[in-house]
């Protein structure tokens, strides 16, 4: 499975959080931007609800980097 670069989870639960807090002042950009982070944190972590997508986006935030698809370094030790 492909899995999103740390720093895209980062962002968008940084937007996540912020439009919550907005929520309650209404409008439809608050309410539009939380369809869109929304979405956009399900589809980056393959689940189908917010509150799946959430858990799985700080569980991999979480992991240490060695256990990420991280490029593996193609230099040879001297």
């Amino acid at each position: 499975m492909l899995m999103a670069h740390p720093a895209v989870l980062e962002e968008l639960l940084r937007r996540y959080e912020e439009l919550r807090a907005q929520q309650g002042e209404g409008g439809d950009g608050v309410a539009r931007g939380m369809e869109d982070v929304s979405y956009t944190l399900c589809v980056c972590t393959g689940t189908r609800e917010i509150a799946a997508a959430l858990v799985a986006a700080r569980e991999q935030l979480r992991r240490p980097a060695a256990g990420r698809n991280t490029p593996v370094s193609t230099s040879v030790p001297a």
